[in-house]
């Protein structure tokens, strides 16, 4: 799996090179190709929490899997409910655990360890903070899309936000502390490929590319190693096979909603907040679900 991430990384900062160079994607979103990427490649690395909740059910010695179901989806609804009344407080509570659940699931390729969480939010906390950095007024129209209003929130000062970044470079170098070569080089060239798409695109567009080529493909990775440990070719057809369902189903639901909140707001602010409302309903329960197998295996 060292060696497999180390390519990908490889790969992905050379197209966050490449796509840097064309002056076209830093002045367009491209909100429909983001919404697609998102709903195909980005949301298709949960589309095995079913599976996950077969483990736990097993793991806790529960005899149904209903129950699993309706508590996920249960979740996932009350996400999207208490968004509406407290937009801000989740909105906030969204970016936190994003930043834990990326930096810790970015870096799949090292063994987990509970004592370096904090170190794992720091690292993923650059996702957060390089598009208000480079691009400020562009991502706090975003925010003001989803009712959350930050514009006068010393957390967003330039000098606060380049300390997050010093900060997140550190903690890439704190776990990379006593690893091999490939994972130091892997840790670095992840961190520069956030930099570079947040310095050149447009905030949704870094963003997608981020998740969808970075973030849900080495966690696809994982999964199809976990299905196939001898033969990880087989292992990622296995997997996509197995996530196809779930991946249309949701994509499905997510366009409904779209169909939906256009009747009230401007196009690109629907598939903003479908897209960002949408991933914290699916962000929450899937990484509770992580949490109670690691907990309990």
């Amino acid at each position: 799996m060292n060696k497999i991430s180390f390519y990908h990384s490889l790969i992905f900062f050379n197209l966050c090179i490449f796509l840097s160079a064309f002056e076209y994607l830093r002045d367009n979103n491209l909100l429909i190709m983001s919404l697609f990427l998102i709903l195909s490649l980005g949301i298709s690395h949960g589309a095995l929490d079913h599976m996950k909740g077969q483990k736990l059910i097993r793991i806790l010695n529960f005899k149904s899997i209903i129950s699993f179901y309706v508590l996920y989806i249960l979740i996932g609804l009350s996400i999207i409910f208490l968004w509406l009344l407290f937009p801000k407080i989740l909105l906030f509570v969204f970016l936190v655990v994003a930043s834990f659940h990326f930096g810790k699931e970015d870096s799949e390729f090292i063994n987990y360890t509970p004592s370096q969480d904090l170190i794992y939010f720091f690292k993923g906390s650059l996702v957060v903070t390089a598009p208000i950095l480079f691009h400020k007024a562009e991502t706090l129209e975003i925010f003001n899309n989803l009712n959350f209003d930050i514009s006068q929130n010393l957390l967003i000062s330039n000098e606060f936000l380049y300390l997050f970044v010093i900060v997140s470079f550190f903690a890439n170098i704190f776990i990379s502390l006593n690893k091999k070569i490939e994972i130091k080089s892997i840790l670095i060239m992840d961190f520069i490929s956030i930099l570079l798409l947040n310095y050149f695109l447009n905030p949704i567009l870094a963003f997608t590319i981020y998740f969808c080529f970075l973030h849900s493909i080495r966690h696809s990775f994982k999964l199809s190693n976990e299905l196939n440990k001898n033969n990880i070719i087989k292992g990622i057809k296995k997997f996509i096979i197995k996530a196809i369902p779930l991946t249309i189903l949701t994509s499905i639901l997510f366009l409904i909603s779209l169909l939906f909140l256009k009747n009230f707001y401007f196009f690109d602010s629907a598939i903003s907040k479908v897209i960002f409302i949408g991933l914290a309903s699916l962000t929450f329960p899937h990484i509770l679900l992580e949490y109670l197998i690691e907990k309990n295996e």
